[in-house]
């Protein structure tokens, strides 16, 4: 079953930017590794 909506535009004028939270976030470098022994035991791995 899918549900069609609207999507939200910006207001006129309005732009939304990509980067826009530049510098005030920060990811780690093994961002994509985090809890990664973890989650494969979840899904059943032998980590």
């Amino acid at each position: 079953m899918v549900k069609v909506t609207a999507l939200d535009v910006p207001i006129a004028g309005q732009v939304r930017r990509l980067g826009f939270l530049a510098g005030e976030i920060s990811v780690p470098d093994d961002f994509d590794r985090m809890g990664r022994e973890e989650i494969e035991q979840l899904f059943g791995g032998d980590a």
